[in-house]
């Protein structure tokens, strides 16, 4: 696949087109369900599929990709949570900075280690300006990375932090509440962050409904990712599509 999925980020967000993520953990995701997983997705026109995870203990990355690469056309996308899961099978990768926090590993260190490996891969790597908002629980996201969430109700500190991203020359802002986060991220935060980055926005975490998908959207995130709810129940890719595509005319 030609390096063109950056593009077609930004190309989406000059049309409005509002574009949906499935996110798969191949730690949390049974083999019994990969199957009904991707066949729903390409039947719904799920526009992207993410694989990773903050963990990655076993060894399914390699085999969820070959899977999902056999099954159909739908673009895979690296969300790393180490080194350890960069795969050459995949189509890009997010090259993520933690920028809601101060871990230098996680800002510029482990982006040194894997520069020389991504370099000679055949992955497009995006750069990603990733920020981690408080969700109500401790996910595996911020104890792993030793940080601490943006809080939910700290509006202010979110967009500068997501501008920051940006003049720095950031391709996307992906704002996540975590894995299994009791509660998603606010609208009006998502708004004040829309109306301010000219750069696509991706929303993530604890996203149970296709009503709230959709509040997102109208809100101003031009990606949503949906994970540990299809994990639980593969039906609401249908709904989700729908609501998220709705907008797109």
């Amino acid at each position: 696949m030609a390096h063109n999925l950056y593009a077609s980020f930004v190309q989406a967000k000059q049309a409005q087109q509002k574009k949906f993520v499935v996110l798969l953990d191949p730690d949390k995701l049974r083999l019994s369900n990969i199957d009904v997983v991707l066949r729903m997705a390409t039947e719904v026109k799920v526009d992207y599929f993410f694989v990773g995870g903050s963990l990655v203990i076993s060894d399914m990355l390699d085999q969820c990709i070959r899977i999902i690469k056999a099954t159909c056309n739908i673009p895979v996308i690296l969300f790393p949570g180490d080194i350890s899961q960069v795969n050459h099978s995949a189509d890009a990768i997010l090259f993520l900075s933690l920028i809601s926090g101060r871990n230098p590993d996680l800002l510029i260190g482990k982006h040194v280690v894997s520069a020389p490996l991504l370099y000679k891969s055949p992955l497009e790597v995006i750069s990603t300006g990733y920020m981690l908002i408080e969700g109500g629980r401790s996910t595996t996201a911020s104890y792993m990375s030793g940080t601490f969430p943006i809080p939910a109700d700290k509006t202010d500190i979110a967009l500068c932090t997501a501008l920051a991203g940006e003049m720095l020359g950031m391709k996307l802002i992906y704002m996540d509440a975590g894995s299994g986060a009791q509660n998603p991220i606010p609208e009006d935060m998502i708004a004040a962050v829309s109306e301010h980055i000219t750069i696509p926005l991706i929303i993530g975490g604890g996203i149970r409904t296709a009503e709230k998908a959709l509040k997102n959207i109208q809100a101003g995130a031009d990606v949503i990712v949906i994970g540990n709810a299809i994990e639980k129940d593969p039906n609401l890719i249908a709904d989700m599509a729908a609501a998220i595509h709705s907008l797109n005319g």
